[in-house]
């Protein structure tokens, strides 16, 4: 008997962790932005282990942190961060953002983060939900700490520890004058509200002794009211043009109980004033957060300095706020993620393809590969919205240097060697990864019986090939009847015989030659060579398992836009389970070590998972083990394929003959232009010179303007254009103001209305100073820019499609100022100049910056 000789389980995990630190130390850094010059400017400190980046990225004060009111420098006091979740849900992509910048500021400036669960709502909150969120920082940090030790600085904090002091300073606001107990419903305070362009109302209850406020409060606490009776608000200014600041709510009434504090209490303090109040009594430095909350900042700043004069709070922490993770293909809002699992879409909050932490790591994705993609996302103040496909790039790179190689054949179809010598066994000795020998070998049997993929051979004679005149596929290079294959590592083989199955005519067994002298990659002299190249599995020695092939759960890139409802959306083959696939005998024995690892592993901060072990399935993709296997029957998940097969409109077929044209960087001409000739992206995309006629306010949303603009369309009204210049450029330097925009993007709806064009502008570093290009006055609207040494566009009637809008997203990459201010687009080692027929394209003031 044969004795196959397997690496020991411990060693070989041990050697993949050691490698996913290795990576993690050379390629997990963010590039200098906004926030870290902020830092750096405030307490002197140079920032450990940020990206290099090329010309003065480091150097000189930042425009961005000049914005910002900044506190005096924080020299002598620690930099300390915090990640603040509230635990009403589990934590998703979006929050894998904010983990990891905030821990990852505190190690840049050798400071601390804390962990703190913001569990001010009991109705929403869960002690499922505590638990899962403490795992999911651990896990996504791991690597990067010590074993056995938490990636935060001392325990976990929790905002209900802090409950009595905040009582205590929602008691000061009442005697000094600053809080008031108000009566009023909530369709009535909403009414008083006003709205974004009328001011508010004072409720007939703001006039309130401090007297009454007191002894009223105190009642909300003794519990003497009924949930919605009485509210405790600020009192601040019912005209403020900010409706963060007309009078916020600071505590309620709520008669439930408490997972930390169980009945003590029956009010609970608002999530913006807890804020502010946790983070000063815990010394946070920096309170990062996402730009929602940039609104909420003169309120946050207005609770500490009025309750630092009472000497309830010491410290005054900086809230600074940076752009939020927004990607494609998917939905991160709670509300969503919670229908999806009650409504079993999906098979619960850890299903693979859920966006969750908890439901990536059982799909196998690394939490490397997770830094990696946040590292590549940055951190800027521009929203963006965040395509699929490079989330699943970071996954595919991480996964390709450390995931060892294996066979697996996901549709079996059985090959007989009909010269092959009885029952006996060969072996092949492979390495377990091309690029890195320290994973060892791994032993590959070969026998009489194997397995092939039923994809690898081509039936001229049977149904597939009646239909297509007995003729293979273009340019086909693996097997066939009466033809030859190399199986890799192996033999070359030659197909003799079809065995079919009587009633279908599909192949059920091939009955092959083997060729002896071609053992392991040998050609015989004389003989020609063979290109095709499969892979296979030895049939007495194989492992029967199940695979779940998991694609992305929505079909469309924004669910629910164009249908009305993002379920309408889903995606009906996102998962496709396989029964019956075989894979070669030491993934059996890994998958056994790690099942019994997992099993009697003391339940520590250093949790291994099942999914870390995970393989290359080679010409497959990357698969990871599912915690569902079992000693009976090993599962597999499918994390991610081994590239890109989505196209245009989510469908891998077109994406692959999209490729084969040409690869991604070039498209196929449409029909009716001109032939069959290839389209350069610049010429594909519609770049007009335009006036803006109109600019105001958007009525929604404070950063946005609402412009009406000349696109120079024959015959049609003036273009309604959404741009984020709201603060950025005063409104009556817009007006009449000749400009350029891209004028064949598909329509996108902003904060309820739709923008028809996207305006070009030059940025800075954070986007602090912004302006739009010039173009000379006597330039026509509607005339197409050229550039510099191009043949004259081309561009498309709409962007839309996917693939399309890829062309865009590759175009503006190449955009910037050069020195003198001109705009240019770079490629392929060439700047050209963006021109019109007077003249060229400008920036005002900014040179070698970023336009978009």
């Amino acid at each position: 008997m044969k004795v196959f000789c397997i690496p020991s389980w411990s060693l070989y995990l041990a050697i993949i962790l050691k490698l996913l630190d290795k990576n993690q130390v050379v390629g997990f850094a963010y590039a200098p932005n906004f926030i870290t010059k902020i830092i750096a400017e405030q307490t002197g400190l140079d920032p450990v282990g940020l990206l290099e980046v090329d010309g003065d990225g480091k150097s000189g004060k930042s425009e961005e942190s000049s914005s910002l009111v900044l506190p005096a420098p924080v020299v002598t006091q620690k930099v300390t961060t915090r990640f603040p979740p509230e635990p009403n849900g589990y934590l998703h992509l979006g929050h894998a953002k904010a983990v990891s910048f905030n821990f990852e500021v505190a190690r840049m400036f050798r400071g601390e983060c804390h962990m703190r669960l913001d569990d001010t709502n009991p109705t929403k909150e869960d002690r499922e939900y505590v638990d899962s969120i403490l795992e999911d920082v651990c896990w996504i940090r791991s690597g990067l700490v010590q074993p056995n030790h938490v990636p935060w600085t001392g325990c976990v904090r929790k905002t209900s520890d802090y409950f009595d002091l905040i009582y205590d300073c929602a008691m000061a606001l009442v005697k000094q004058g600053d809080a008031y107990v108000d009566s009023l419903s909530a369709e009535e305070m909403k009414e008083y509200r006003g709205t974004l362009v009328e001011p508010g109302k004072d409720s007939p209850y703001r006039t309130r002794s401090i007297e009454e406020n007191l002894e009223l409060f105190q009642g909300m606490k003794d519990g003497k009211y009924k949930e919605g009776e009485y509210i405790l608000r600020a009192k601040i200014d019912m005209a403020s043009p900010n409706l963060n600041m007309r009078d916020p709510a600071l505590y309620r009434i709520r008669y439930e109980t408490h997972q930390e504090t169980g009945d003590k209490w029956c009010i609970y303090p608002l999530y913006d004033f807890s804020h502010p109040i946790s983070d000063a009594v815990e010394g946070i430095t920096h309170s990062l957060c996402t730009l929602e909350f940039e609104d909420h900042r003169p309120f946050y700043d207005w609770t500490i300095e009025k309750l630092q004069g009472n000497g309830l709070l010491e410290k005054k922490p900086q809230q600074i706020e940076f752009s939020r993770l927004n990607i494609q293909s998917t939905v991160l809002s709670k509300r969503k993620l919670i229908q999806l699992v009650e409504d079993n879409h999906v098979n619960g909050w850890d299903d693979p393809r859920m966006p969750t932490l908890s439901g990536l790591r059982r799909r196998g994705v690394t939490p490397s590969a997770l830094r990696l993609f946040c590292e590549r996302m940055g951190i800027s103040k521009s929203d963006s919205n965040i395509d699929y496909g490079i989330l699943e790039d970071c996954v595919r790179e991480d996964m390709d240097k450390v995931c060892p190689r294996a066979f697996a054949v996901l549709n079996p179809l059985k090959v007989t060697i009909t010269n092959w010598g009885g029952s006996a066994l060969e072996a092949f000795e492979v390495d377990r990864h091309p690029k890195v020998g320290e994973l060892g070998n791994r032993t590959i049997p070969f026998g009489k019986h194997l397995y092939i993929e039923r994809s690898d051979f081509y039936d001229t004679e049977g149904p597939e090939g009646l239909k297509n005149e007995k003729k293979p596929p273009r340019g086909w290079k693996r097997l066939l009847l009466n033809d030859k294959v190399r199986l890799r590592f192996a033999y070359v083989i030659h197909c003799d015989e079809v065995v079919r199955d009587e009633a279908t005519q599909e192949p059920v067994e091939l009955k092959c030659t083997l060729l002896p002298e071609t053992r392991a990659g040998v050609t015989p002299e004389g003989m020609k060579r063979v290109k095709g190249i499969i892979h296979w599995v030895e049939a007495s020695t194989s492992i029967k398992c199940k695979v779940n092939q998991y694609d992305r759960l929505f079909r469309t890139e924004e669910p629910g836009k164009e249908s009305g409802d993002y379920l309408k959306d889903l995606n009906p083959d996102s998962l496709k389970t396989l029964d019956g696939v075989v894979v070669e005998p030491s993934i059996g024995i890994d998958a056994l070590a790690i099942l019994a690892e997992v099993r009697t592993q003391e339940n520590n901060n250093s949790k291994k998972y099942v999914s870390s072990l995970a393989y290359q399935f080679e010409r497959s993709g990357y698969y990871a083990l599912d915690p569902s296997s079992t000693q009976g029957e090993l599962v597999f998940n499918r994390v991610v394929t081994l590239r890109d097969t989505w196209g245009p409109k989510g469908e891998p077929e077109k994406a692959e003959k999209q490729r084969s044209r040409g690869g991604n960087k070039q498209i196929q001409q449409k029909k009716g232009g001109g032939g069959a000739g290839v389209v350069e992206d610049l010429r594909r995309v519609a770049l007009r010179v335009v006036t803006i006629l109109e600019a105001g306010p958007h009525p929604e949303a404070d950063a946005l303007l609402l412009l009406k603009v000349d696109c120079g369309d024959e015959g049609a009204e003036p273009r309604t254009v959404v741009a984020g210049l709201a603060g950025k450029i005063p409104v009556e330097e817009l007006v009449g103001k000749k400009v350029v925009a891209v004028t064949n993007l598909k329509a996108a709806k902003m904060r309820g209305i739709e923008s028809h064009a996207m305006l070009l502008a030059a940025s800075d570093e954070g986007d602090n100073k912004v302006e739009l290009l010039e173009v000379p006055s006597s330039v026509a609207n509607g005339e197409l820019i050229s550039f510099e040494g191009k043949e004259v566009s081309d561009p498309d009637g709409m962007l839309k499609s996917k693939g399309a809008l890829k062309v865009w997203e590759r175009v503006k990459a190449g955009f910037r100022s050069d020195e003198n201010g001109e705009a240019i687009y770079s490629g392929e080692d060439k700047t050209h100049r963006m021109m019109t027929s007077a003249g060229p394209v400008k920036t005002a003031s900014l040179t070698n910056a970023v336009i978009q």
